[in-house]
């Protein structure tokens, strides 16, 4: 596995700089649609997005950590797994959720509420569970994780187009309201067809290790679903929210990880190979468990009358 970390995909500054741009419209298509009723639901159902964060941010790297003691991963693959579970959902999780039968607007909510808080939570987990990791000694002894540079690029790629993005939904509702839909059909679109071109782009290097990761990134993949499911049925959610939560949990903004690898660990192969798959396979994986969640009725409760 070790040879992961010779590789070097065909990714230079331009790539990077239109990579950084086409996230930005992403966060931005996100954040147009974005209304204080959004943020007010943190109040009327405080439980059910409390459950969705924590499985976000505190339940998935925990288990992530774990999962790495266990597998043990050279240092690079470990930490591009730890750097994907330390990143928001991505932005397939609403559509994805609706398409599962789920609560959709929690599931606004929650990629709302959980992209603002990626700014610190992104950063924050990366460089606690990362520093943990690196300190139980590992072959890049060199390698350290700066929290202030990784929070200085997610403000710049996440924080201000969402807040350019929410500002203009305040000031221009109206025409806001107009051009949302387009405006974010037309973001995704743009981010979906980078990542096709540096697919495309790479194919042959994918094609020849892409089997070190697969396994890696599917286990990995279905324990954030389940941490998910699990956490919202021990807390007693309805299925609903069941199901967005566990939707949420599971889709993870890649783009955001691919962003922070080339900025800051020169695209190391390892961790660039996990993220790079992790953004294909979950939608893979989104819309298969959607299809299955959809099959998924509320259950009948049967209510017998003493007489």
């Amino acid at each position: 596995m070790e040879v992961l970390d010779s590789i070097r995909l065909n990714f230079n500054q331009d790539s990077l700089l239109l990579l950084n741009i086409c996230m930005g419209m992403v966060m931005f298509g996100v954040a147009i649609e974005l209304t204080v009723a959004d943020f007010k639901r943190l109040w009327f159902k405080p439980k059910s997005l409390l459950v969705g964060l924590s499985a976000q941010y505190i339940i998935l790297p925990a288990i992530t950590f774990v999962l790495i003691l266990l597998l043990k991963p050279i240092p690079s693959v470990a930490l591009g797994m730890l750097l994907v579970a330390a990143c928001a959902g991505g932005n397939l999780s609403n559509m994805l959720s609706v398409l599962a039968g789920g609560n959709g607007a929690l599931s606004v909510s929650l990629t709302a509420i959980a992209t603002l808080a990626s700014v610190i939570a992104t950063p924050t987990n990366f460089a606690f569970w990362g520093s943990l990791y690196l300190s139980t000694g590992t072959d890049l002894p060199t390698l350290s994780i700066s929290f202030t540079d990784i929070l200085e690029a997610i403000l710049l790629v996440v924080g201000i187009p969402l807040l350019v993005g929410m500002w203009f939904n305040h000031q221009y509702p109206k025409l806001s309201l107009k051009f949302r839909k387009p405006i974010r059909i037309f973001s995704v679109l743009v981010f979906a067809a980078f990542i096709v071109g540096a697919f495309a782009a790479n194919f042959s290097i994918f094609l020849e290790y892409i089997h070190y990761v697969v396994l890696i990134v599917l286990l990995h993949n279905a324990l954030a679903y389940g941490a998910g499911f699990a956490l919202s049925n021990v807390f007693g959610l309805s299925m609903s929210d069941k199901k967005a939560i566990t939707v949420e949990t599971g889709i993870q903004n890649s783009g955001i990880a691919l962003i922070l690898i080339f900025n800051f660990f020169e695209g190391l192969g390892g961790m660039a190979m996990i993220a790079g798959w992790w953004g294909i396979w979950d939608i893979i994986s989104g819309l298969a468990l959607a299809w299955g969640l959809s099959k998924v009725k509320k259950p009948k409760i049967a209510i017998e009358r003493l007489a």
